[in-house]
């Protein structure tokens, strides 16, 4: 995919003294207080701001956090705890500045926060009159928020429509880069992994992924009613008996190009959903009426194992069993280490799936963890995201 890149325009020595607008993503979840719980979002957008610094510009940055009402502000939808904690990593005063649409004070060299931007009337119905005004604010704008990349909004739309450059910053380039490699141009075998509770909530992506993937592993209650198709009895698990067609061609689908769905041999079950009930190793033909599915088998999850340590690129989205409790991660922690092992390229996204990543340890062995759910799960759909649409358009321009 081609657009421009904020990093070649510094280095090509175009960004000094220009006013560079940033769209970051600093949704960071926060306690009852207002008090920030975590802070990865805020830490990934650093890079970008430092960059624009270093070169010289005048740095705007905003993002969205919340749900806030549009023209209602409230002190529950401010950024400053996000300007406190940028402060601290950049090592600088961080402005916050309200009602900055029609304009913002800020000198080369300096950085500003530009508070909550779905404040603003028309955020997010990417009205055309704010996203004029947000392009008149600057010179270079930046797009670094994959979180945001599927939406088409004023501040992350309109705003590369209208201003005169339009480029990517380096986390949104690192996702492009990324996506490319597991996707449009994978390294053979191609496995993905889709886990969660519902076929319904992934249909579009496991019929996206069955015309591209090599291998296909579903999990979770995805694989219950994978496992109906298959003609196996799932007990009283979770699952969508009203979906099995639709998983019966996905499985035909695959066959017909010599691809597969790895059907579960054996699982984990228990009588009652509950950390401390009593977890039995059952083979997927022994299912009892009363039995529910929570993870995969010990067999099931070495079979996968060693086709995950042969793959050529892995794409991952879903733990594969309940892995909140321990007599029910094995499954999942056993996929986790087997793509850590893996000299396959993976990529990563969900926060589940992040979740499961950071409780094993792996963050460092996985090829690229992406920082979108939504963009992320789109992207698997094969859907062309706003973000990439429009800064694509606008390079070739």
């Amino acid at each position: 995919m081609n657009v421009l890149r904020f990093s070649d325009l510094v280095q090509q020595g175009q960004v000094a003294g220009k006013r560079v607008f940033i769209r970051a993503d600093l949704n960071v979840p926060q306690d009852d207080g207002g008090r920030i719980t975590e802070d990865t979002r805020i830490r990934a957008s650093i890079p970008c701001i430092e960059m624009a610094l270093k070169a010289g510009a005048a740095v705007m940055v905003t993002s969205h956090l919340g749900r806030p009402t549009e023209g209602e502000f409230k002190p529950a939808d401010s950024l400053a705890p996000v300007a406190q904690r940028m402060a601290e990593l950049l090592g600088r005063e961080v402005p916050l500045l309200a009602d900055w649409v029609d304009g913002v004070e800020v000198a080369p060299g300096q950085v500003v926060l530009l508070e909550n931007c779905r404040v603003n009337p028309g955020e997010k119905k990417n009205s055309e009159e704010l996203a004029r005004k947000m392009a008149a604010l600057c010179d270079i704008f930046v797009h670094d928020a994959f979180g945001t990349a599927h939406r088409a909004e004023a501040s992350t739309y309109g705003i590369a429509q209208f201003a005169p450059v339009a480029c990517a910053g380096p986390l949104l380039a690192a996702e492009i880069d990324a996506i490319s490699k597991a996707l449009a141009a994978p390294k053979r075998p191609l496995l993905a992994i889709v886990a969660g509770s519902k076929v319904s909530t992934k249909l579009t992506i496991l019929q996206s992924l069955s015309k591209n993937v090599d291998g296909l592993i579903v999990g979770g209650g995805i694989a219950n009613t994978f496992m109906l198709a298959a003609g196996l009895k799932i007990g009283k698990s979770l699952a969508e008996p009203a979906l099995v067609d639709e998983a019966r061609t996905v499985i035909q689908a695959m066959q017909a190009r010599g691809a597969q769905v790895p059907i579960p041999v054996d699982v984990v079950c228990a009588k009652a959903f509950a950390a401390d009930a009593p977890a039995t190793v059952k083979a997927a033909t022994e299912v009892a009426d009363d039995d529910l599915i929570l993870d995969i088998g010990p067999k099931t999850a070495a079979l996968l194992a060693d086709k995950l340590k042969a793959a050529g690129t892995i794409v991952w989205n879903g733990p594969v069993g309940v892995f909140e409790f321990d007599a029910f991660a094995r499954g999942t922690e056993t996929v986790a280490r087997a793509i850590a092992a893996s000299s396959a390229f993976s990529i990563a996204g969900g926060g589940d799936t992040l979740a499961a990543i950071a409780k094993y340890g792996i963050e460092h062995e996985v090829g690229y963890i992406s920082t979108g759910g939504g963009a992320f799960l789109e992207v698997l759909e094969g859907r062309t995201l706003p973000a990439f649409e429009i800064l694509a358009r606008r390079a070739a321009a």
